[in-house]
């Protein structure tokens, strides 16, 4: 393992967070805050550590897939142990473990949150928070690779390392300008929402941080009722849309630049989210009808937390807990789904469940006719067997996770869909869950040790799980290996 490239690239990428950095410094600056101060002091230590580690190029520089997954999951987890310390310095967050909950909850673009009071934080603090939402949502790989020179040999083994989906492909040959194609359509979309959000009445600051965590399916906002601050249905219907279009695969919005409209139209992935989003919208909607005024309120409402729910983005414009039992049901089975493989948001993904039920159904094919010739195709393409075999080992270590997370919370004693849909939907990056983790509540009241867990979850879920179960095995760490 080329372990001083691995040194050399998370310095690199931890100068690129310093930088990243002024950015919520300078957000202060304008609103003259003190808390501009502490995001200056860690771009400074993220400074001396590219300085130390990123300036002097190792002479072996190949990586491989090993090294990829390694880099992928160590840059999360130093870019969310760094991103924390603002909050701790500025004592907008004074625990440290509650801080990089939150900082983790903003790069995986999860959303959950331990703060009870979010409108009296300094501005730049809260558009720090929604920002790393912005980055986390395309990847923070993908984020550096779009500014950084790294070459297309050692690019492509980070970015499949942390695309979401069973696969990653290039737009075009060279990994950093598919990173550049990723970022610019992800650039205008973010813009697009802006802009529309200012038209419904939005001030520039609140349009920006409310696009910045739809774009990456995040759900951080700096008001405490979430969307629901604003109570306006053209606003709850401008994020609705744009959340289902982030929720979408940015392979698909690339085929639309080229033309490629029947690529598009008959991909099944897009046909199952969409088809899956107006069945619940319409279940939803017919279950809640007798809580609303009419057949427009409860569209409304329903629509937007199917939409909020299915990219894992986490706003809200109601309490779901208040609704009945189906409706319930159906959310938490949308925390499962998840939005599209290549997308911004989190979840199984749907083509996962596309292709565990065209295996099933092939299963009975076989049973039924076992000398026929079967196979399982997506979109007209065979799907093969290391597709295959990863999803099976993807579904088999997320049970372990979830169940072994569900017990270790546990601990904490409280009721079972607490620390089930606590588990659920950080593991899922969805943001709120159900019970004392519901839309109108949080998770300050856990203790440390289920914080750590929860944390952990996010960037597993985030990550496919893959990349950190291969740092944590002990293989990778023999120097035989």
């Amino acid at each position: 393992m080329n372990k001083r490239m691995i040194i050399y690239i998370l310095g690199r990428m931890l100068g690129v967070e310093g930088v990243v950095l002024l950015i919520p410094a300078l957000v202060s600056l304008i609103y003259r805050e003190q808390s501009g101060f502490s995001f200056l002091i860690v771009a400074v230590i993220l400074g001396l550590i590219f300085l130390v580690f990123g300036r002097k190029r190792p002479k072996n520089t190949r990586i491989y897939g090993k090294e990829g997954f390694v880099i992928v999951a160590l840059a999360w987890l130093f870019w969310s142990l760094f991103g924390a310390l603002p909050f701790v310095i500025s004592g907008s967050i004074p625990d440290y473990i509650d801080a990089f909950f939150e900082t983790v909850s903003g790069f995986t673009t999860t959303g959950s949150t331990i703060l009870q009071e979010i409108e009296s934080l300094p501005m730049g603090i809260n558009f720090w928070r929604c920002l790393t939402h912005w980055i986390g949502g395309m990847g923070v790989l993908v984020f550096v690779l779009m500014i950084m020179s790294f070459d297309d040999e050692n690019s492509m083994p980070l970015m499949r390392a942390e695309m979401p989906g069973p696969e990653a492909d290039k737009l075009v040959p060279k990994a950093r300008n598919t990173a550049a194609i990723l970022y610019g359509m992800y650039f205008v979309l973010t813009a697009a929402e802006v802009i529309l959000l200012m038209l419904g009445g939005m001030n520039l600051y609140d349009a920006l941080v409310h696009s910045f965590s739809t774009a990456g399916t995040g759900g951080f906002s700096n008001r405490n009722a979430s969307v629901s601050f604003y109570d306006s249905a053209y606003i709850d219907g401008v994020i609705t849309v744009f959340m289902i279009l982030f929720g979408v695969n940015f392979n698909l919005y690339f085929m639309l630049l080229i033309k490629e409209w029947k690529s598009v139209l008959k991909n099944e992935e897009l046909r199952a989210y969409l088809g899956i989003i107006a069945a619940s919208i319409v279940v939803i909607t017919a279950n809640i009808l007798s809580m609303y005024e009419n057949v427009f309120h409860a569209f409304r409402y329903a629509a937007f937390q199917v939409a909020s729910i299915i990219t894992t983005t986490g706003f809200f414009t109601a309490d779901y807990e208040l609704w009945p039992e189906l409706s319930k049901a159906i959310l938490l089975a949308l925390m499962f789904i998840g939005a599209s493989a290549g997308s911004t948001g989190g979840g199984i993904k749907v083509c996962r469940f596309v292709i565990l039920c065209k295996s099933i159904r092939q299963e009975i094919r076989k049973i039924l006719h076992p000398n026929a010739v079967t196979v399982i195709k997506l979109n007209g393409k065979k799907v093969g067997q290391d597709t295959m075999r990863g999803i099976n080992v993807y579904f088999a270590s997320y049970i372990f996770v979830l169940i072994a997370s569900v017990l270790i919370v546990s601990i904490d004693n409280f009721d079972f869909a607490t620390s089930f849909s606590g588990v659920l939907t950080t593991i899922n990056n969805v943001g709120p869950g159900i019970s004392k983790v519901g839309p109108v509540e949080n998770f300050h009241m856990f203790s440390p040790l289920s914080k750590i867990v929860f944390s952990f979850d996010m960037l597993v879920g985030r990550l496919e799980i893959i990349p950190f179960l291969i740092i944590l095995s002990p293989d990778l760490w023999r120097k035989r290996f």
